[in-house]
């Protein structure tokens, strides 16, 4: 803030001189007033000018007026009180915005009326490259409040006037706006700049008070965001365990509106031992805590996790409470666990008959609710079928749990399937542990290898399967569940009933559909569309580009008995692609193992269907040339054409791709 104490004489023959000279002496003018009249020179502003002549209007000017809405919401309080200090002294009180257009006036009627003369008006821009040297346009270029009297404007239209201007900065510290007191130059004082410099720090912290209420708000709206968009629910408590903050989440929990649960004692609604055994007492840190979730009358199993809220005022603790139905967090350790079915019938390849037919018995018991109990040798697509079944029946949305009952030692597998409660035994885990059982609820348990279930335990999964409710060990509550059971297993369980091994009563409980996987030697014309699906598979497992088979692999492939059936084709593929050298594969990327096999087989045949195999073989390697075909056979080609004759061998070379 500068005081300016001038002699409007010897400033009207400085501005004189500069504007018909272009230069001034120094001592004359102050500096700042220099650097702008130069600045308007170099800028072509005329310093005859009687009027300002850049202004806005109509459309342009409300958008301009509605960009600084809030600049002008803000000000307009503060001009307001700053005017009633000057009113009837001949001062107007003016909003500007960073490019020096005036927003606001307020002011005695002659001023103002005297003053618009010169298009010192709303709309008009006051900047020094449209207006000259005035308080807007210097506070604007330079940062800082200024004072300019009469003859220090660069333009005629000002010189009647002394106006004192102080830039408006926003939180950030970026110029937004100019605040200016206008008034007739006898009634010059320096204590005009004061007061506008001191009404812009009024409004410079309105607008930080604002900007701290934006960003409460702000905030208040990014909490209520991230609570309504957690899945858990969450509660918020003070220190005596009144609930003060709900998400929607907790409220569908707790089967009741926002509103209505507000106000209340958590303790209506969850387990006493979440918080301390007194009101006073510390709230106690739970983690995946089982509870009751008490609704009216009626109760069901919760996870909570708990929380406290350290700094509130007086030394007080709230607490935050997170809680969860018990069969979403279920759900979540299911998907985490890969407790889900990931094969459907569709995954499921084959196009014999028998094998079709096998298929279609599996899709017309996954429709049911039965047990199922899945009969075949090991390999043959036990656990396919199982996962196929579980996605194509009604509880397809539930987990899918698999257990090997023969993985699983036999001190163990109880724990396991029907889970134990805390110090049950020990090394029990803290808090207990569901069994797979209460994992499936709502889905499907698949029991691999339920043949070697020893016999103690089949009478407790028998009395599961009767009441559909399990008790963990070393616990009395009975837990229901709503589960449909796939059984498997490669022995012959009417033979182990038979011998004592297996409860004739939970063979007839799982065996009301029974389904018989085949084994791959009875669907033999299936090995081609397995070899050709799993070859696929592995070109991009391995980063392999295998596009043919030799018709002689398919011919050992085919004649081969395949006792670890689909399991062992492909394990076999497997090993014939990473031994391949080139883009197929041929005899020598076989397991000797086979090739003798199947040699064997051969040299038990009669001449002629091992002459017509050979022939056959040749026709595919040598893609139907018959010359060729000869030449190896050592025989005449007419010759050839009687043994294809014979042989019935008269049809299209088939190449296969994959």
């Amino acid at each position: 803030m500068v005081q300016i104490q001038l002699d409007n004489k010897n400033l009207y023959t400085a501005w004189q001189k500069f504007v018909t000279e272009g230069r001034v002496d120094s001592d004359q003018v102050r500096e700042v007033i220099m650097k702008s009249w130069y600045y308007c020179v170099n800028a072509g502003v005329d310093p005859y000018q009687k009027k300002v002549k850049e202004l806005s209007e109509g459309q342009e000017l409300q958008a301009r007026l509605a960009e600084n809405e809030e600049l002008i919401k803000l000000s307009l309080p503060v001009m307001e009180n700053l005017y009633q200090f000057v009113a009837g002294s001949g001062f107007t009180v003016t909003l500007a915005d960073e490019e020096g257009v005036i927003l606001n006036m307020i002011g005695d009627e002659d001023v103002t009326t005297s003053i618009a003369r010169g298009n010192f008006v709303v709309g008009a821009n006051w900047s020094e490259t449209s207006a000259g040297t005035n308080s807007i346009g210097v506070a604007l270029r330079f940062n800082k409040p200024i004072q300019i009297f009469s003859y220090e404007h660069f333009c005629i239209c000002s010189h009647q006037s002394t106006c004192s201007a102080a830039p408006i900065h926003d939180t950030t510290g970026r110029i937004i706006g100019v605040l200016d007191m206008t008034g007739y130059y006898e009634r010059v004082h320096s204590h005009t700049l004061g007061m506008v410099v001191a009404a812009v720090y009024g409004i410079e912290k309105q607008l930080e008070s604002q900007e701290a209420w934006s960003r409460c708000r702000l905030e208040e709206r990014y909490k209520h965001a991230v609570m309504e968009s957690i899945a858990d629910g969450i509660l918020a408590t003070d220190e005596n365990g009144i609930i003060t903050h709900i998400n929607s989440s907790a409220a569908r929990i707790l089967q009741s509106e926002p509103e209505k649960i507000l106000t209340k004692d958590i303790l209506e609604f969850l387990g006493p031992f979440t918080f301390g055994r007194t009101r006073s007492e510390a709230v106690k840190n739970f983690t995946d805590h089982e509870v009751d979730i008490i609704i009216g009358d009626k109760k069901k199993k919760g996870i909570v996790s708990t929380r406290p809220i350290e700094g509130l005022s007086g030394g007080r603790r709230g607490t935050v409470v997170l809680i969860n139905e018990i069969h979403r967090t279920r759900k979540l350790v299911q998907r985490m666990a890969g407790a889900e079915a990931k094969l459907t019938f569709a995954d499921i390849l084959g196009q014999s008959e028998s094998f079709l037919a096998t298929v279609r018995l599996a899709k017309t018991a996954a429709s049911g609710y039965s047990n199922i109990l899945l009969l075949g040798d090991s390999g043959t697509g036990k656990d396919v079928f199982a996962q196929a079944i579980h996605n194509a029946s009604n509880c397809s949305n539930g987990p899918f749990v698999a257990i090997n009952c023969g993985a699983i030692p036999r001190d163990l597998i109880s724990s396991e399937l029907f889970g134990y409660t805390e110090g049950a035994f020990t090394g029990a885990k803290r808090g207990g542990n569901p069994g797979k059982f209460e994992l499936a609820d709502g889905g499907t348990i698949f029991l691999d290898e339920i043949g070697e279930m020893p016999l103690e335990l089949q009478t407790i999964l028998l009395r599961v399967l009767e009441q559909k409710s399990v008790v963990r060990i070393g616990g009395q509550e009975v837990i229901p569940v709503n589960v449909r059971v796939i059984a498997a297993t490669n022995r012959n369980l009417a033979k182990e009933v038979e011998v004592g091994n297996f409860r004739r009563d939970l063979f007839f409980r799982l065996n009301v559909i029974s389904i018989l996987l085949l084994s791959l030697r009875e669907h033999r014309e299936d090995v081609r569309v397995l070899g050709i699906h799993f070859i696929k598979k592995m070109n991009a497992l391995l980063g392999k580009e295998v596009s043919h088979v030799a018709e002689s692999v398919w011919g050992y492939l085919q004649g081969y008995d395949w006792p670890g059936n689909v399991r062992e084709l492909y394990n076999v593929l497997e090993r014939a692609m990473n031994v391949a050298q080139g883009h197929e594969l041929t005899v020598d990327t076989l397991p000797a193992e086979i090739i003798k096999t199947c040699s064997r087989r051969v040299s038990q045949r009669s001449f002629d269907e091992m002459e017509k195999e050979l022939i056959s073989t040749l026709l595919e390697e040598c893609q139907g040339n018959m010359s060729l075909v000869a030449t190896k056979l050592g025989i005449a080609r007419s010759t050839l054409y009687r043994k294809l004759q014979k042989y019935d061998l008269n049809h299209p070379v088939r190449q296969d791709k994959v």
